[in-house]
């Protein structure tokens, strides 16, 4: 026997020595287990500390099994409930009531007997105040007679279906119609298969004590002294550990606020609830607009309504007849109770109409971004979400030009991993002029759309400002925009929470 074989014998793992003696190339998991009387949890962990020797190997084998099932299980220990239906008959008719009672047996059972006895010539019925059942001489026969279908379910299970002789076979095809007796399943069993190694393993007798531990104890009294401790084995396999990190949208929504923040822009924040004054009245969006609808807008039942600014005489104004804003409006009366219906945002631009109701001459020109949740009534699919980040930003400046917009928007697109940006027109409520952004694929070399942006309307910022001030906006879809980069093309993938996905994911650019 080799020094190296005695070697590893001396350091096994007190559950590999419990294995070890009890190995055999094509044994099961289970098997092993309740040779060794190990758990399954603890033989299988032997087993892969075997495996990492390379002491045997561990192989899946599916396999067709017929296993019972909870009604099975049962009637293993009761009886079939047509024997228990017959056992309940006595040499006079019995009502069903009775032997439901008398048998132990539900209604559903009781009919399923009686039309099982009655395909067998074994039982009578005749009906009076009730339905009566008697015996046939048939069914005399039957009480003391073992049926195929009694003697399969007492065999062992689960059983190989390949080793079931004829009238085992057709015993099993009548239980197998009934409902919850037994089945025949695919399942999956771990095999061993031991190397030249383990052969040799299971012949080796270790000479001496061998110490799994050393304790306290030991150091204190100095009993560690002599004796033979197992040595761990550092060059051994270990399963991979995944430390903690932040999900990969919530990484993105790091970098984009950096992005925006080195660029010399502030922070906009807000709550997700928001009257539909500020979500949609406060941007020129009318009443009447399709986008106000329940299909496409997430309402708040409780509380249903919030209030009102001091500037919504304005926006009323802007709304009914233009105001001051030299517009015609979209006419008709406006109603302060549809404005005052609490909703979750349907866009982050609700943010960028508040923020500049509350901006003062001194604090102009200013530059303001968000990256927020934003929410709407949208089917799931492979590219709409109900739920989903938008990116928002404004810029206020009386020199602002639609250059300096799309200035802006190649900066930023270009450290998001597409320097080719180009601004098609577009038509958005609240914006004139208003464009779609589109970026170059990098890998395909299409154009794919990824938002809209544009100035601010007069009957925005007017009424809002109380001047007109030319206002760049835009709100970009981020899921669009970062999917790209993990190969993402199902939008669903970014919030599935797989944790295997998570562990796996790669960082975001840095």
């Amino acid at each position: 026997m080799s020094s190296d074989i005695q070697n590893i014998a001396k350091n096994l793992h007190p559950l590999e020595r419990k294995v070890v003696p009890y190995l055999a190339t094509g044994m099961s998991l289970a098997e092993l287990a309740q040779k060794s009387k190990l758990s399954i949890v603890e033989a299988m962990r032997a087993l892969q500390w075997l495996s990492n020797r390379k002491a045997l190997s561990i192989t899946d084998e599916k396999k067709e099994l017929i296993e019972l099932g909870k009604n099975g299980t049962d009637y293993q220990k009761k009886g079939l409930p047509e024997r228990r239906f017959l056992s309940a008959l006595s040499s006079t008719p019995l009502g069903i009531s009775q032997i439901s009672k008398k048998a132990g047996l539900d209604s559903a059972e009781v009919n399923i007997c009686i039309g099982l006895l009655k395909r067998k010539a074994a039982i009578d019925i005749s009906k009076e105040k009730e339905m009566m059942i008697s015996l046939t001489d048939a069914g005399k026969g039957l009480v003391s007679k073992e049926t195929l279908e009694e003697k399969f379910l007492k065999k062992k299970f689960p059983l190989d279906p390949s080793s079931l002789a004829e009238e085992e076979k057709f015993a099993f095809s009548e239980l197998k119609k009934r409902k919850g007796i037994v089945a025949l399943n695919v399942s999956s069993q771990k095999i061993i298969t031991l190397t030249d190694l383990g052969k040799k393993l299971k012949t080796v007798k270790v000479s001496g004590k061998v110490e799994d531990k050393l304790t306290s104890s030991m150091l204190k009294t100095g009993k560690w002294k002599g004796k033979t401790f197992r040595e761990y084995d550092v060059s051994i396999n270990v399963p991979a550990i995944s430390g903690g990190k932040r999900h990969f949208v919530s990484q993105a929504v790091d970098y984009i606020r950096k992005i925006w923040l080195e660029m010399g822009f502030e922070e906009m924040s807000g709550n997700m609830v928001q009257t539909s004054f500020w979500d949609l009245d406060s941007l020129f969006v009318p009443q009447d607009h399709p986008a106000r609808e329940e299909q496409d807008t997430f309402y708040i039942k409780d509380p249903a309504s919030g209030t009102l600014p001091p500037i919504a005489k304005k926006i009323k104004d802007v709304h009914e007849n233009g105001g001051d804003t030299g517009s015609s409006g979209w006419g008709g009366k406006w109603s302060p109770d549809v404005a005052k219906e609490n909703l979750l945002r349907t866009h982050t631009t609700v943010l960028s109409a508040q923020t500049i109701a509350r901006l003062r001459d001194s604090q102009i020109p200013s530059k303001f971004f968000s990256v927020g949740k934003v929410f709407r009534n949208e089917s799931l699919d492979p590219k709409h979400l109900f739920e989903f980040y938008q990116v928002e930003g404004i810029v206020v400046d009386p020199d602002a030009n639609f250059t300096h917009l799309k200035g802006y928007l190649r900066e930023f697109f270009t450290k998001m991993g597409y320097p080719d940006v180009r601004i098609r027109p577009g038509h958005f409520g609240y914006t004139e002029p208003s464009a779609e952004i589109e970026v170059l694929h990098p890998v395909t070399k299409k154009w794919i759309e990824l938002g809209g942006c544009g100035v601010f309307r007069a009957e925005v910022t007017k009424p809002l400002m109380g001047k007109e001030v030319p206002v760049l906006a835009w709100g970009l879809g981020l899921g669009r925009i970062i999917s790209e980069y993990w190969n993402i093309s199902d939008i669903r993938e970014l919030y599935k929470n797989d944790l295997k996905q998570l562990r796996e994911m790669k960082a975001w650019m840095k």
